[in-house]
């Protein structure tokens, strides 16, 4: 990064990405603001040991003390809950499958970054997301995939909007995540070998179902299991935690393996089936965000579908509310909820949610 030195706030959480992203800035002259967001207090059942645990405040607190930098903790606990984990309760009993994260970034952290650090007087959010931004000479910013194929974030950051995105610094985007190791254990810094989280940061165990349970206003209720003929083959005691493309945890004999095919919220019944039965040939997606402006003809593009799918060839078409996707091939596993993220090439066109 060639950046004039400026004063620039950076997101911590704890983990050794974003204190590596607040060291990397720091080594290149400019003035760093460490912020952690405390999002989310995780008690009793829902103690969790990673993202929101109050060491994980004192690691990136450490971190800004061995650069010399200020630390600060804001409160955002309500905007949390508000829209990330109030929704992901919702989406689940409906029978979907939220991607949190993506409304994390997008209605709670970045916006809010950005607020702050113009409150400072920063004129850039960096965050340590593997991900990266150019910035053209009117000023537009062009997502792109990080570096690091297997650690690439771009996935999350499709809804941050161009006011925001056009602020936004990644300094970890043309690392890979051993180099990315290394550079921390070089500045010393104190959690260089801190475990990443594998799990939603609310979420422990990544048991969906349990902490659905507990935080819904209304009981869990029972439904069957069927195959695509309408049979019973089993029950369930609540639909909250299946995904479309899921083959543990069913409860159904048989000698085949079986997959979930698709959840059905209004009459609570999991429907299964064979791989073979899992393919479908287009998607549609709602609630869409284009980086720039939104396209009027359908254009050849690749699509992910989940954070760690490889991009798969499509046909593109936007529409009124949102776009239709035509695979090549029939893709598996498309689950309403998740999140659908246009790519061309390595720059990010837009995404939405899957329907």
């Amino acid at each position: 990064m060639n950046e004039t030195p400026m004063r620039v706030l950076v997101a911590m959480s704890g983990g050794v990405d974003s204190s590596l992203a607040a060291a990397l800035l720091h080594a290149q002259g400019h003035e760093v603001i460490g912020v952690t967001l405390h999002l989310w207090d995780a008690s009793g059942s829902d103690k969790v040991g990673r993202c929101c645990a109050p060491e994980d405040r004192d690691d990136a607190r450490r971190s800004c003390e061995l650069l010399g930098v200020p630390h600060y903790v804001i409160d955002e606990r309500e905007a949390f809950r508000q829209h990330v984990v109030d929704p992901f309760v919702s989406i689940n009993l409906a029978g979907k499958t939220p991607i949190p994260c993506v409304a994390c970034n997008q209605q709670v952290k970045l916006g809010r970054l950005w607020q702050l650090a113009q409150s400072f007087g920063a004129q850039r959010v960096a965050t340590g997301h593997y991900a990266r931004v150019q910035h053209g000479p009117d000023g537009h910013a062009t997502l792109l995939r990080g570096r690091d194929e297997q650690k690439d974030q771009s996935y999350f950051l499709f809804g941050v909007p161009q006011e925001i995105l056009a602020h936004m610094l990644f300094p970890l985007g043309e690392l890979r995540k051993p180099e990315a190791r290394e550079a921390a254990r070089a500045f010393g810094l104190p959690n260089w070998d801190k475990p990443d989280s594998q799990e939603l940061c609310f979420v422990p165990d990544n048991d969906v179902r349990g902490f659905v349970e507990r935080h819904a206003e209304q009981p869990a209720e029972a439904g069957d299991i069927v195959d695509t003929e309408g049979r019973v083959l089993g029950r369930h005691t609540g639909i909250a935690g299946f995904t479309v493309g899921q083959r543990r945890g069913l409860g159904v004999p048989g000698r085949e393996p079986r997959y979930v095919l698709k959840v059905v919220g209004s009459t609570r019944q999991v429907v299964v089936g064979g791989a073979d039965e899992l393919g479908v040939p287009e998607l549609s997606a709602e609630s869409v965000s284009w980086t720039g402006a939104r396209p009027d003809a359908a254009f050849e593009a690749q699509l992910r579908i989940r954070s760690r799918h490889r991009p798969s060839d499509c046909v593109v078409t936007p529409t009124a509310d949102g776009f239709r996707a035509r695979f090549v091939k029939p893709e598996a596993a498309v689950a309403p909820g998740q999140a659908a993220v246009i790519y061309c090439g390595e720059r990010v066109v837009g995404g939405g949610y899957i329907v």
